[in-house]
């Protein structure tokens, strides 16, 4: 009586490992999910601006740029305009590193602080010549078709008399560049942009307070 049991425990212990080796390579079939690791993006570092001979002879004081309630966040945000324009959408795993705003603001001061006497900040004991105001009114890649993106920077641009308050200058600036239709294309293209956007201020800024400079001088 004891052959048979024996016998079938062999037949088990050899299905038991047939099932194993068949599961195993069965396993090595089923593509493994891969894990997504969540990518953020600022702007790159910032070109190394030469400080000589500054093209706005005074202090700036720049505030945190402002920025609607649909940009207050790191999301990049896209528009399907041939679905429906006024609805945003966020990638799902890519990010920026902070709100445009806040990359934008640490961007317009690194290029200033090179461009002028001097930039500072609200809170700051020092007094300054000129302040600059700036409002985000887009930062977006929008989608004609799924295959077709580009993105659109604009933003508004006041530059006042710091001491009189007084308006020396008010601006648009806007931007639209073509770019690949996906977030690694939206960054690239909207980084472009903010370095055109903050050459072109500092550009604008220089000539409006040198105009504020000869003004000043014809009334002594």
């Amino acid at each position: 009586m004891s052959e048979p049991a024996s016998g079938s425990h062999r037949r088990c212990a050899r299905e038991a490992v047939a099932f194993a080796l068949a599961a195993a390579l069965g396993a090595c079939s089923i593509p493994r999910p891969e894990s997504v690791v969540p990518t953020s993006y600022d702007f790159g570092p910032p070109p190394g601006y030469v400080r000589s001979n500054p093209a706005i002879g005074g202090t700036v004081l720049i505030p945190p740029v402002g920025a609607p309630a649909w940009l207050d966040d790191a999301g990049i945000v896209y528009r399907l305009l041939y679905e429906d324009p006024s609805r945003t959408h966020v990638y799902a795993i890519n990010r920026w590193a902070a709100e445009p705003a806040a990359l934008l603001t640490d961007r317009v001061r690194a290029r200033f602080s090179a461009a002028s006497v001097g930039v500072v900040a609200p809170g700051f004991s020092a007094r300054s010549d000129y302040t600059l105001r700036l409002e985000l009114e887009d930062f977006s890649q929008h989608f004609k078709g799924p295959a077709q993106s580009a993105v659109q920077l604009r933003a508004r641009a006041t530059l006042l008399d710091s001491d009189g308050r007084r308006l020396l200058a008010q601006r648009v600036f806007d931007y639209d560049r073509a770019a690949e239709p996906n977030a690694p294309g939206a960054v690239k293209a909207l980084a472009g942009a903010t370095d055109a956007f903050v050459e072109d201020l500092v550009k604008w800024t220089a000539e409006h307070a040198k105009g504020a400079v000869r003004k000043g001088d014809e009334k002594r």
